[in-house]
């Protein structure tokens, strides 16, 4: 039976949401803060569609490193401590993550649903004919400057036909662009892939629009969620009440501001940096995705351009770019990479990836019962979008989901 679902939030996860329900043959209204569309978190992320590589942030030993990392000036971590309540709660819960038998049981939990997203990704590529965002199938190198590091991480290699092992010598033959960096070896992943996000989402929208089944709201702020007895019924917006039959929330980390009782949203911003780097026929640009582990840097060619991004930095809301993280990630972009494109023509982006303590992303019914969650997917969202989609989709059908969902179900406050 056709539903009518509202999705707060314009980003890859709300785009992906919709295109599974109107594919299931729902009705949707889709409503962005923003004039236009995909281009908040969504616009120039790093652009890997890392679908193996799902390891959470928190692990043990994460926060000794951490506090290493704060104490140099080359850190790819920032923090900066705020009287926010949220912040804090937020770090608490991190900590409390922070432990290898959480690690590898919520690295679990996003392996199942990266798969799942592989595959749908995949689906709708190939059953609806869904292209034009320079995706590729063109492997992804995680590169290791310790040994220390590259030790720990082959001893967490246990499929050896998804994964590789490379000496440094391998890493150069593979992708000739790393030649005479201080690498010590690295793990290769050949099915992973890349692909322009800002343009998957004007796909997935020209798509909602041409179905005739997508009715878009841009440039509208939700200001309030009315709801009586564990239903919500309206959405306020502005001078304007709007009646809602399902409510789908993916709103990023501005979901929280909504303020639901008795609704928890575990989530924070973290601030990551992009450089978008115009590549020409004299440059050598790194064909393979590239994870450099130990400086926390990705390169992904997108199209005609380098796509570098980086840093973790729990700053509080401000997506405001600052010059000096900027500057620091185009210094060992040079560095690694000093023939890969035009540096002194990149463009400079900044985005706030909503992300919950453990990692793994909301994804299903919320406390209310029309209320639906899809948030909280940090660095993977594109990654995860189509996966979480699908799952969203079939939920509110009341269908059996296509993965097991224990650990991706929301938490009630």
């Amino acid at each position: 039976m056709a539903r009518q679902v509202c999705i707060i939030g314009g980003g890859v996860i709300g785009l992906a949401s919709a295109y599974a329900l109107v594919r299931a043959g729902h009705e949707v209204t889709l409503i962005e803060a923003r004039d236009s569309l995909g281009t908040e978190t969504s616009y120039a992320n790093g652009g890997q569609l890392s679908y193996r590589y799902v390891a959470p942030l928190a692990d043990a030993g994460v926060p000794l490193q951490a506090i290493g990392w704060l104490l140099r000036g080359d850190s790819p971590l920032k923090l900066r401590p705020r009287l926010d309540p949220q912040q804090w709660r937020w770090m608490a819960a991190f900590i409390g993550a922070c432990r290898g038998s959480v690690n590898k049981r919520n690295a679990a939990h996003l392996l199942r649903l990266a798969s799942l997203s592989q595959d749908t990704l995949q689906q709708w590529r190939e059953e609806d004919r869904l292209g034009d965002f320079d995706w590729r199938r063109n492997g992804k190198l995680v590169t290791f400057r310790k040994a220390t590091t590259f030790e720990h991480a082959r001893g967490k290699v246990t499929d050896v036909l998804q994964q590789q092992v490379l000496s440094a010598t391998d890493c150069a033959r593979l992708e000739p662009a790393l030649a005479g960096d201080d690498f010590v070896g690295g793990i290769y992943t050949p099915n992973e892939e890349v692909a322009d996000c800002h343009a998957f989402c004007r796909q997935l929208a020209a798509r909602l629009e041409a179905s005739g089944r997508c009715t878009f709201l841009l440039g509208r702020r939700v200001t309030g969620i009315h709801h009586t007895d564990g239903v919500v019924h309206a959405l306020q917006l502005g001078d304007e009440v709007m009646p809602v039959e399902q409510l789908v929330l993916a709103a990023g980390h501005r979901s929280a501001q909504l303020g639901l009782p008795g609704l928890s949203l575990p989530l924070y911003p973290l601030k990551g940096y992009s450089l978008s780097v115009p590549i020409g026929a004299q440059h050598q640009a790194p064909n393979v995705s590239i994870t450099d582990y130990d400086r926390k840097i990705v390169y992904a060619r997108i199209g005609e351009q380098l796509r570098i991004a980086a840093m973790v930095d729990i700053v509080g809301f401000d997506a405001g770019l600052e010059p000096k993280r900027l500057a620091l990630m185009k210094r060992q972009a040079l560095e690694t990479f000093p023939l890969a494109g035009d540096y002194a023509h990149a463009v400079e982006w900044a985005g706030m990836r909503p992300a919950t303590p453990t990692g793994v992303p909301l994804i299903g019914a919320s406390v209310y019962r029309n209320l639906w969650l899809n948030l909280g997917h940090g660095a993977l969202g594109f990654t995860l979008a189509s996966g979480s989609a699908r799952l969203l989709a079939e939920l509110i059908d009341q269908q059996v989901p296509s993965i097991d969902m224990q650990g991706l179900t929301p938490r009630a406050a």
